[in-house]
C-alpha cells in the first residue's frame, strides 16, 4: 500500500509538471488559436483537479503495478496515455464544429509522452521504496 501511494505521488508530480510546461508555455498559443472560441475564460478548477487526480491512479494500477521494469512500465504508460488523451480529442473532433485536427494529433502524441514519463517515475519510485524498504 505504501508503494503504490509513493509511485501515485511520483506519477502525480510529474503529470502536475509536464502538463503545467505544456499547457501554461508550450501549447498555450497554439490552443488559443486553433480552439480558443470555445476555451472558457476561467479554468473549472474542481473539473481539472478530478482530472489530474484520476489520471495517476491510472499510471499506477495499469502500467507501473503490472510492470515488470521500468521499460515496460514505460510501454504500458505510454499506451494508457494515448487512450485517455484520444478519447477526449477524438470525442472533440468528432462532435466539436471547428475542432482542429492538428491539436487533437498534438494532444494526443502529448497524452502518451505524459504516460510514459510519469509511469517510469512512479516504477522507479516504488521500486526504490522497496528495494530500500523506504
Amino acid at each position: 500500500m505504501r508503494t503504490d501511494l509513493v509511485s501515485y505521488a511520483a506519477a502525480l508530480v510529474v503529470l502536475l509538471a509536464l502538463d503545467g510546461l505544456w499547457l501554461g508555455f508550450i501549447a498555450i498559443d497554439w490552443y488559443r488559436t486553433g480552439i480558443g472560441h470555445l476555451m472558457a475564460e476561467q479554468v473549472n478548477v474542481a473539473a481539472a483537479a478530478v482530472f489530474y487526480l484520476l489520471f495517476p491512479i491510472g499510471v499506477v494500477v495499469f502500467a507501473a503495478m503490472p510492470a515488470r521494469d521500468a521499460w515496460h512500465a514505460a510501454r504500458l504508460g505510454g499506451l494508457l496515455g494515448f487512450l485517455c488523451y484520444a478519447t477526449y480529442d477524438l470525442t472533440n473532433l468528432a462532435t466539436l464544429k471547428g475542432w482542429p485536427i492538428g491539436i487533437t494529433v498534438a494532444d494526443i502524441a502529448w497524452g502518451a509522452l505524459v504516460g510514459v514519463v510519469s509511469a517510469s517515475a512512479a516504477w522507479w519510485a516504488g521500486a526504490v521504496l522497496a528495494k530500500y524498504e523506504l
